[in-house]
C-alpha cells in the first residue's frame, strides 16, 4: 500500500494501523493487517522475529502517527507469539471438533426425517411418535440453550429431497419461535406443523413436483391441493389441530394472495405465519430448478423489499433479526478487503457472525474460521454474487447448491437428534 510508513518495534504502540508481512499461520491474529488495540498485542507482535512492521497513518489514530519514542519491549521467557499461537492452534481444533459434530446431529436428524417420511404410511403410529420425540428435543435443546448457533451445513450432507426442506423449515420456524418467547407446548406443536407441512405433496404426482419449467394452470391449481391433501392425511395420524393449521394455512399471505382460502393479515393463525416465511425462504435458496436458486442474502432481500407486504411485518423481523443481514451461506467481502463465507450465526448477535476466510496460503481443508466479535476493527463491507468469484475463490469457498442449517446450542453432550 503506497500510504503505509515503516515503524520498528520500538515504535508500537496502540492505535496504529499495522501490516504483518507474514503469512496467516505464521503469527496468532486473526488478520495481517489490523489496528493494536492492547499491550498485549504490541508485545506478542514483537516477540515475532521481525524487525519493523508497515503501518498505514491514514488508518491509525491521529495522534500515534507522531514519532514518539516508545518503552524498550521486555521479553518474556515464554514469547507471547507462542502461547498465541498455541491458543489458535487450540481454537482451529475446537472449530473443526464442533464443525463435525454439528455435522454428525444434522445427518442424523435428516436420517430420522427421511424414514419418517419413507415408513409413516406403513407404520404411522410408530413414526409420528419418532417424530414427535425428535421434535421434543430439538424444543428442549433451542429453549433452554444460553445461545443459539445456526450453522451452514456441506453440500454432502444436504439434498433436494423433501425431508431436507421440512429440517430446514421446522428449524427456522422453532428459532423465530424461540426469539418470540413461545412456550414450549406451541413450539412443539409449531415442529410438528413445519416438519409435516408439505406431507400432502405425496399426492401430487412427482412430475409436477419436480418439473423445472413454469407449471401449467391445471398443474399449478393441482399443486395447490396440497394443503388439503395434508390436512386429510393429518387427520388420519391424529395430529394436534394447532399442528394441522400450520399444514392447511402456510402457504396463506398476510396480503390476502395465498392459498387455500385467501385469508389475510391475521385472520392466518400465528404458527401458519411463522412457518410461511421461513418456507418461503427456503424455496428462493433452494428451488426445484438450480439456476433459480437466490443467495441467502439476496433471499431474505427480496423478501424484505418486494415481497414484505405477503408476510406478518413483525414476524419478518423477527426473522430478519435471527439470520442478520448476512444469513449463513453468504460470501461477503470484509472492510479490509478478504473475502470470505458466512458459516455460523449466534442468533443473539447476528452481525457479528463466524466468517470462513479466504487464503491461497492455507489448505482449504484447514481454513480459518474468523469470529467477527473478535475484531471490532472489521465488519461485512458487502455481499458477492458466487458468480463473481474467481475460480480459485469460488472452489476454495465452495458456495452451496443446496442451502441446509443445522442448529448448535453449545452443549456438546446434549442430544439434538432421536435415534
Amino acid at each position: 500500500m503506497s500510504g503505509n510508513v515503516t515503524v520498528s518495534m520500538d515504535q508500537l504502540r496502540i492505535g496504529l494501523y499495522v501490516n504483518l508481512d507474514l503469512k496467516w499461520f505464521e503469527h496468532p491474529f486473526a488478520f495481517s493487517s489490523f489496528k493494536i488495540k492492547t499491550e498485549d498485542q504490541i508485545r506478542t507482535i514483537r516477540s515475532l522475529g521481525l524487525m519493523s512492521v508497515r503501518c498505514d497513518p491514514e488508518r491509525s489514530d491521529r495522534q500515534m502517527t507522531e514519532n514518539r519514542a516508545a518503552k524498550p519491549a521486555v521479553m518474556p521467557d515464554v514469547p507471547p507469539s507462542l502461547v498465541a499461537k498455541r491458543a489458535l492452534i487450540e481454537r482451529i481444533r475446537q472449530q473443526r471438533e464442533t464443525a463435525a459434530r454439528i455435522g454428525n446431529a444434522f445427518v442424523k436428524a435428516s436420517v430420522v426425517i427421511r424414514n419418517i417420511n419413507r415408513d409413516l404410511f406403513v407404520q404411522p403410529e410408530e413414526k409420528v411418535h419418532q417424530a414427535t420425540r425428535l421434535i421434543d428435543q430439538m424444543a428442549d435443546s433451542i429453549l433452554t440453550a444460553p445461545e443459539l448457533m445456526l450453522h451452514l451445513m456441506a453440500d454432502k450432507s444436504g439434498g433436494k429431497e423433501m425431508y431436507f426442506h421440512s429440517l430446514t423449515v421446522t428449524l427456522l420456524s422453532m428459532m423465530m419461535a424461540r426469539d418470540i418467547k413461545l412456550p414450549h407446548e406451541h413450539i412443539t406443536a409449531l415442529g410438528m406443523g413445519a416438519l409435516f407441512h408439505d406431507i400432502g405433496r405425496t399426492e401430487i404426482p412427482a412430475r409436477i413436483l419436480m418439473k423445472q419449467e413454469p407449471l401449467t394452470h391445471a398443474e399449478r391449481e393441482l399443486n395447490k391441493m396440497h394443503c388439503q391433501y395434508g390436512v386429510a392425511i393429518a387427520q388420519r395420524l391424529k395430529l394436534a389441530q394447532t399442528a394441522i393449521a400450520v399444514i392447511q394455512e402456510h402457504h396463506e399471505l398476510f396480503d390476502g394472495s395465498g392459498y387455500p382460502k385467501g385469508l389475510k393479515g391475521e385472520q392466518i393463525k400465528l404458527l401458519p405465519r411463522i412457518v410461511a416465511i421461513a418456507n418461503h425462504y427456503d424455496e428462493l435458496c433452494n428451488p426445484i430448478n438450480i439456476v433459480d436458486a437466490m443467495t441467502p442474502h439476496e433471499a431474505l432481500s427480496l423478501m424484505f423489499t418486494k415481497l414484505r407486504g405477503k408476510f406478518d411485518p413483525r414476524l419478518l423481523q423477527v426473522f430478519i433479526r435471527c439470520l442478520g443481514v448476512y444469513p449463513p451461506g453468504t460470501i461477503v467481502q470484509l472492510s479490509n478487503g478478504v473475502i470470505g463465507m458466512v458459516a455460523t450465526i449466534n442468533a443473539a448477535k447476528p452481525l457479528k457472525p463466524t466468517i470462513m476466510i479466504y487464503d491461497a496460503d492455507i489448505p482449504k481443508e484447514e481454513a480459518i474460521l474468523v469470529d467477527m466479535e473478535t475484531v471490532p476493527d472489521v465488519n461485512i463491507a458487502k455481499a458477492i454474487r458466487p458468480a463473481l468469484l474467481p475460480q480459485e475463490i469460488h472452489r476454495y469457498l465452495d458456495p452451496r447448491q443446496n442451502v441446509s442449517y443445522y442448529f448448535d446450542t453449545g452443549e456438546p453432550d446434549k442430544k439434538k437428534a432421536a435415534t
